[in-house]
């Protein structure tokens, strides 16, 4: 269908806002609300999501597309050429006022950019540098801004674009190469990996430094950047002469999971594929929706993999913060993650010959594999133990969850309670310890029956003063 001429902006917002939803590099607020005239704020639905600032803030951004008209028939994408779906396309001015009337409403923080292939990816990629620039430079925008790269743009419009941006993401689209030759014919590995190694390239050429040209010093200075041949656009220049870094907040993509038949340890090697190759910040995953009817993708009985999405996120904490490798949480023997037990608490239970784990000696990257404790909790026991002894108490107090800890460690030799170091004695309690089952999980799931020969104490759950249930 074709763009509509002359649609009203709050029309295209709705649209545009509505297309970008299975974008998950954030979320959607889901909320319209007015200020009661008692106080202030607002909150509006179309187009507004929330991410986290470096510093833990979570903040606001405007959340839509450029465009939903697409060139490609990817078969899995709702704004396919195919479909037969309402079209718009915003102009650079149009997203340049709706950024700033939604910043001065205190709407948003900042703005996240994503577009469809409009023309052709050099003509689109040039529309998202024309907003950036004018908004930079004409609207003098300050905040955040995360704009989506096009694979098989001109690689001087995604460097120009680059110096504009505070973060910008490819989408990997599917884990593999085959999958994308399934499902998304027109897209190869190669081109979308291209502009990955060219953002990553010029960060590390231009991290310190202005963009090219001469300046004083050895430096760069923003300049008047030729026309990119064959674009049939006008050359925009880069404006006044002023520092700014490539891509501060780094790169991002995001990968579909479950449209193709990927298992867990092929998904997890892609990614720690990416953050080695590629110094990624984040590899966003996205639980496969069945919004088109097709032969070739998957049915979906139970609705999206969620449960599956989640335990690659928590996988994937443990890839950049914990020190994990893929092959030490998954195996091709062993390839999909436990639907009942997070991925660092199920590593643990099948490596308990390193356990327990002494708090008051075991070094840094030791205590990061205990389940129960986190990156900061690992600090302050470090920083505890250089001032004296740390005990159970302690540990509580540094944000230790000890309801799964206590089964990994000692403190001064002895553990909390008398436990055993056996799998199926821990996964039981763990189990059983008042932790959320996963949706759909049924609560009748045991492990191996109690016999009259386990120990005599078994620590009972939910009790917080830690008393013990006489058994038997």
């Amino acid at each position: 269908m074709r763009v509509r001429a002359g649609m009203p902006v709050m029309e295209k917002l709705r649209i545009l806002a509505d297309a970008a939803k299975y974008d998950v590099a954030c979320t959607s607020s889901g909320v319209s609300r007015g200020n009661s005239g008692d106080g202030i704020g607002n909150c509006i639905e179309a187009g507004i999501c929330h991410s986290f600032a470096a510093d833990g803030r979570c903040i606001s951004l405007l959340k839509i597309l450029f465009t939903n008209e697409c060139i490609f028939n990817c078969r899995y994408c709702l704004n396919r050429v195919s479909n037969d779906v309402p079209r718009a396309a915003f102009t650079p001015e149009e997203v340049c006022e709706l950024t700033m009337e939604f910043y001065r409403r205190n709407y948003i923080e900042g703005l996240f950019l994503s577009s469809g292939i409009l023309k052709s990816p050099d003509y689109t990629m040039e529309l998202l540098y024309e907003t950036l620039y004018k908004l930079r430079n004409q609207y003098h925008f300050g905040g955040y801004i995360h704009v989506k790269a096009i694979p098989g743009a001109d690689p001087l419009l995604i460097e120009r674009t680059g110096f504009l941006a505070d973060r910008m993401s490819v989408n990997l689209e599917l884990p593999t190469a085959e999958g994308l030759r399934t499902l998304a014919p027109a897209k190869t590995r190669e081109k979308i990996l291209k502009p990955m190694r060219q953002i990553q390239n010029s960060r590390l050429e231009y991290g310190e430094g202005l963009l090219p040209g001469t300046g004083s010093g050895g430096g760069r200075s923003y300049g008047q950047w030729p026309a990119v041949p064959g674009s049939g656009r006008r050359d925009i220049s880069v404006g006044k002469s002023r520092q700014h870094l490539f891509v501060p907040a780094g790169q991002s993509t995001q990968m579909i999971i479950g449209a193709t038949p990927e298992n867990d340890f092929q998904i997890m090697s892609v990614a720690e594929s990416l953050y080695r190759k590629f110094d990624l910040k984040r590899v966003f995953y996205s639980a496969f929706v069945r919004v088109n009817e097709d032969s070739l993708l998957p049915t979906l009985p139970g609705g999206p993999p969620l449960l599956r999405e989640h335990r690659l996120y928590q996988a994937d904490w443990l890839l950049r913060y914990y020190g994990f490798e893929a092959g030490e949480l998954l195996s091709e023997d062993r390839p999909n993650f436990n639907v009942l037990l997070d991925p660092k608490c199920d590593w643990a239970l099948r490596h308990l010959e390193q356990f327990p784990v002494e708090v008051n000696r075991a070094p840094y990257q030791t205590l990061l594999r205990v389940p129960g404790i986190g990156v900061k909790s690992a600090q302050r026991i470090v920083k505890a133990r250089r001032l004296g002894t740390v005990d159970f108490p302690d540990l509580k107090r540094m944000g230790v969850v000890l309801k799964r800890a206590l089964y990994f460690i000692t403190c001064g030799g002895k553990t909390l309670y008398p436990i055993r170091i056996e799998e199926d004695f821990i996964t039981r309690n763990i189990l059983d310890a008042g932790e959320r089952r996963p949706y759909g999980i049924s609560d009748g799931v045991t492990y191996r029956q109690l016999s009259l020969f386990d120990d005599q104490t078994l620590i009972q759950p939910g009790n917080a003063e830690g008393r013990r249930k006489e058994v038997g």
